[in-house]
């Protein structure tokens, strides 16, 4: 983290503070995608194996784009997540329809994503395939939850598209409910397939307080929240503002948010479904304090061009990325100084990080 912010960011001698450390460092993750694939990746000790490369449902092996490892087990993923995984394989191998190849754009089966809530104890299935065949996940729906009963929503979306993407043009829900429902602190929060949610629950706490400890709040402010996905952080900072407005580009994520929020008897939180450098220029109030989260590519440059002009008093900068929040702090430069960053360790045995920096505009600006 300090040497993207002084290599990248230009920054001298940053304030990085110790990472605070998840909870749990084994079978914390929430969400899990794995892909399917035609061309399966088979390792050394599977060699002189009778084995069927032609299928597997696993994760990329990394510098390819187009050779899953066919996973047994992965030791973040919760346990029962590996064996609905299996029942998953099982029933696809058993079909009579291939793995979608990504060189190829041939084929059927193209992903399985797996969410779980940390407070309920239930289990979203989303099986992504190129065309429609409503009998066939019909019956996969039926076997599946019918081993794993705590499966409370069992979706299937339809993904035409080349790009190796786990979101589907259309979606159905076969079974169940659309969403799944989880806690972060006192709060209650709807999931659907493709909304934005922090993958590690219970390490989340720390990283929203770390927000909310850095925003500094004013109970007369406004604030953006940009990239907001299912409100989360919004309604976590609700209570110690004036109001909240959250902007994001995921139509199912504002839906969930604008729910969650009377779920959670908030009512100074508005949200907007759109481009975020598009929609904040109908914006006519002024914020005292920014909050934003993007996703790892970071911030348009016009999004920062417009937070330069409206100038609040303090951003709050979450990303997942080092590098990219590197750049963009160096872009904010002009205006605002870093006065802290905070790591924390949402992804434990990997080399991800998120973290957390505090700006503040500087006082000839």
């Amino acid at each position: 983290m300090t040497e993207a912010l002084e290599h990248i960011g230009g920054i001298i001698a940053p304030q990085v503070h110790q990472t605070i450390p998840s909870p749990d460092i084994f079978e914390y993750r929430n969400k899990m995608e794995f892909s399917c694939s035609d061309r399966r990746w088979l390792m050394r000790s599977e060699m002189d194996q009778n084995i069927d490369r032609s299928f597997a449902l696993g994760l990329h092996v990394p510098g390819t784009f187009d050779k899953v490892l066919d996973i047994q087990k992965c030791l973040i993923h919760k346990k029962q997540g590996n064996e609905i995984l299996a029942d998953v394989r099982q029933f696809m191998k058993l079909s009579d329809k291939p793995a979608y190849g990504l060189k190829s754009h041939d084929g059927f089966w193209r992903f399985c994503v797996l969410r779980h809530s940390n407070a309920h104890d239930q289990w979203m299935v989303n099986i992504v395939t190129s065309i429609d065949h409503q009998t066939l996940l019909k019956q996969m729906a039926n076997d599946i939850c019918h081993k794993h009963s705590n499966i409370v929503s069992f979706i299937h979306q339809i993904s035409s598209r080349k790009a190796a993407v786990a979101v589907g043009e259309k979606e159905k829900c076969v079974q169940g409910q659309s969403y799944i429902q989880d806690t972060i602190g006192p709060y209650v929060f709807n999931i659907s397939a493709n909304s934005f949610f922090q993958t590690n629950t219970r390490a989340v706490v720390h990283l929203y307080e770390t927000v909310k400890n850095f925003a500094q709040l004013k109970k007369h402010d406004l604030v953006w929240d940009l990239y907001c996905g299912t409100g989360t952080i919004a309604i976590w900072l609700a209570r110690d503002c004036a109001s909240v407005w959250g902007i994001d580009f995921v139509d199912d994520a504002i839906i969930n948010a604008r729910d969650n929020c009377k779920r959670n008897t908030i009512d100074n939180c508005y949200f907007v479904c759109g481009d975020i450098k598009d929609q904040l220029k109908e914006c006519n109030e002024t914020p005292g304090v920014v909050i934003m989260d993007p996703p790892r590519a970071g911030i348009h440059p016009r999004v920062i061009n417009q937070l330069l002009s409206v100038a609040p008093r303090r951003i709050v900068y979450v990303s997942c990325n080092p590098s990219t929040m590197a750049r963009d702090l160096k872009a904010l430069a002009d205006c605002y100084e870093v006065a802290e960053v905070q790591p924390v360790d949402m992804f434990p045995h990997t080399f991800h990080i998120e973290a957390v920096a505090r700006l503040e505009r500087k006082r000839n600006k």
